[in-house]
Formats: C-alpha cells, sequence, structure tokens
C-alpha cells in the first residue's frame, strides 16, 4: 500500500496539468479576440467599382435612390464628366440603374466649382426657353431671364452692365430699328459702323449702291458719282441714266 504523500503528488499534478489547460484556453480566446477585431476592422472598409479600391466608410457615398455605393472622388468626377455634356439630371454609374443623384446629397464632399456648375445648370433647366436668352456679349453670355411680357428695347446686363437690345438680343443699336438691323451684313453691325450710320441719318447722307460708301450732297444736282466711279442718282439711288433726269423724288 502506497503512502499517504503519493496522493498528494498525484493531487498537485492535476492541478498543474489543470493550470496548463487554462492558460492554454486563455490564449487561444485571446487570438479569436484578435481575429474578430481585424474582421471586425477589414469589414469598416467599403469596396468602390469605379476605382476597384477599398476606402474607410466616411471617404464612401451611398446613393439614397438605389443604394449603390462608390467612393466621393469617383462620385465627383463622375458628376463633373456629365456636366461636360450638358447633362444636369445626373445618374448612378451603376451598370442598368440609372437612378438619379440628388444635389444637396453631395454638398459635403463636391468640390465648390463642380457643384456650382451643376447648380447653374439644374436653375437653367427650370426656366422655360422662351423667357430666357443670353447676354450677347461674348466675353460675358450670363444667361438672362425674361421677367415682364412689357415690350422693351433697350436693356441692360446685370453681370457685365453694358447696353443690349432685349428685342433682337444684340449689343444696343441707337437710332437704327431692329428690322433695319437684320437687313445689315454682319460686318456692318460693329459700335462704330452703327454710330456711322446714326450720323449718316442725322445729315441725310446717302449710300453708294454699289460699293455702300457714304455720299454727301453738299451742292449741284442729284447727279452722284461715288469714288467708285458708279453714277446714280442721290434721290432715289437708282442708276444713273440719260433718261433719269426727271426723278419724282426730288
Amino acid at each position: 500500500m502506497l503512502p499517504e504523500p503519493s496522493q498528494g503528488y498525484s493531487t498537485l499534478n492535476i492541478a498543474a496539468n489543470a493550470a496548463s489547460s487554462s492558460s492554454s484556453a486563455s490564449f487561444k480566446v485571446e487570438q479569436a479576440e484578435e481575429a474578430v477585431t481585424a474582421e471586425s476592422g477589414e469589414s469598416s472598409l467599403s469596396f468602390c467599382e469605379i476605382c476597384v479600391d477599398r476606402k474607410e466608410s466616411d471617404q464612401m457615398f451611398t446613393i439614397q435612390s438605389c443604394g449603390h455605393v462608390f467612393c466621393n472622388e469617383c462620385i465627383s468626377k463622375h458628376v463633373a464628366a456629365r456636366l461636360e455634356y450638358n447633362v444636369h439630371g445626373i445618374r448612378c454609374p451603376a451598370v442598368n440603374c440609372g437612378r438619379a443623384i440628388e444635389f444637396d446629397s453631395c454638398r459635403s464632399f463636391m468640390p465648390k466649382d463642380v457643384l456650382e456648375k451643376w447648380d447653374e445648370m439644374l436653375c437653367d433647366a427650370m426656366v422655360d426657353a422662351s423667357q430666357k436668352f443670353y447676354c450677347p456679349f461674348k466675353d460675358c453670355s450670363a444667361m438672362l431671364v425674361r421677367d415682364s411680357d412689357e415690350v422693351i428695347r433697350e436693356s441692360e446686363c446685370p453681370v457685365c452692365r453694358r447696353l443690349f437690345c432685349a428685342r433682337c438680343h444684340v449689343p444696343w443699336h441707337p437710332g437704327v430699328d431692329c428690322e433695319e438691323l437684320l437687313r445689315l451684313n454682319q460686318d456692318e453691325r460693329g459700335r462704330e459702323d452703327l454710330m456711322l450710320r446714326e450720323l449718316a441719318k442725322a445729315k441725310s447722307w446717302n449710300r453708294c449702291p454699289r460699293c455702300k460708301y457714304y455720299v454727301e450732297k453738299n451742292q449741284g444736282c442729284i447727279h452722284m458719282t461715288c469714288r467708285c466711279g458708279f453714277q446714280f442718282c442721290y434721290a432715289c439711288g437708282e442708276p444713273w441714266s440719260s433718261t433719269h433726269g426727271g426723278c419724282q423724288q426730288t
């Protein structure tokens, strides 16, 4: 029969084995927790189908109308590209989707210049085509809206502060009515040309029917010879002939 102390030795051995098992189990639990933490960290990243990259959730944008998720940078580039084609109704870039992207939902991350252009195009689309026109000066071209049915000719662009004709939408042409202006060639519609026409009208000058040069009759008869050599009647503008002496418009 074994002495009593051998039982105590057996008890210590069991206790040691139990302690070792407990330590091993604790280590495995810690490993599992680290794995869960790693997996949790990975799951906070979202995948963008445009740039094929994973980014943090605060760099991602969810389209409210369809739920598709893209990164802020790619959506900004998508909107800017569509605006270049004068498309104001921006759609989801996902294949076979086409749901609308709301302007207000992009304010927090969209570049300022893209937002301003988008906003301008949305406002433009809301105005009836028959009520809008553009400043005729090429270095301005601001969109203007006709807000009254009142007939107005002389108007001022609120952006560049230059005068234009609100009836025919060209730079202001004092002394020349719209119908007469439309009959002029493009190279005769400049500011200096219109000022000359106004002066010619005030001085009662006539134009040579051939070269269109202004001619003034300060004395003599109505038989005029222009510097280009063309002879015409100063009263009616018809070519001069031997039988034209008695013009009825004198």
